[in-house]
């Protein structure tokens, strides 16, 4: 599914309404290490708004979204 992505770590947030999928995923990207990609995937139609906002309020870069039938995944990096 990740393509030629390399994913360190994925979380399956499929299922679970806003907040939980942010949550979950800032205590994901917590553990990592800087430089590591998590995929999130969510069936959450606003974690896609949400992921963005997060994205700018931590600094952990967004590298991709797609939607995959009901399913969003989610790229992110850890920056800091």
């Amino acid at each position: 599914m990740a393509g030629t992505m390399k994913v360190d770590q994925t979380l399956d947030c499929k299922g679970l309404l806003c907040p939980l999928p942010v949550i979950r995923t800032k205590q994901a990207v917590d553990k990592m290490t800087i430089g590591q990609v998590l995929e999130m995937i969510s069936t959450d139609p606003g974690s896609v708004a949400d992921m963005q906002a997060w994205s700018r309020r931590t600094g952990h870069e967004l590298l991709e979204h797609r939607k995959e039938n009901d399913l969003f995944q989610f790229f992110i990096r850890k920056t800091k």
